[in-house]
């Protein structure tokens, strides 16, 4: 269980980490590990429907890393000056805060797809060595 809590810890790190703009253009590279991690977690311990587990543990991402960015909006844009750039260019009226809230679950979504992919092949892989938990 202690290796479990570990891992849990380090992508938490990493979206907070974000947050202060630490990651910077590693980010990408750092959540592709995270798929590919949840892709092997899923597949040795779910008994089924693995595309479906790792497609709402991305779209629980997305929720809440929107909503820790939304409510550090401040830190956020002070660390991040690349989303600020972006942010700057949306039509008058659009609130960044909420624009943030609508675009992090839709991007969960979008990286659900990608880590279910990864847990279905995972699991295909894996078959015969599954532990179920």
């Amino acid at each position: 269980m202690e290796t479990h809590f570990h891992a849990f810890v380090n992508w938490r790190s990493i979206a907070v980490a974000s947050l202060f703009g630490l990651t910077g253009r590693l980010e990408p590279l750092l959540w592709l590990i995270i798929l590919v991690f949840y892709a092997w977690w899923i597949a040795t311990h779910c008994a089924g429907k693995f595309f479906l587990h790792a497609l709402a543990v991305s779209v629980l991402n997305g929720i809440w890393i929107s909503l820790i960015h939304a409510l550090f909006f401040s830190t956020y844009m002070r660390n991040n000056p690349e989303m600020l750039a972006g942010y700057q260019k949306l039509p008058q009226g659009i609130s960044p805060r909420m624009m943030m809230l609508i675009v992090g679950p839709i991007i969960g979504v979008l990286t659900g797809v990608v880590a279910g992919l990864f847990a279905w092949v995972a699991a295909k892989l894996l078959r015969g060595r599954i532990v179920t938990a």
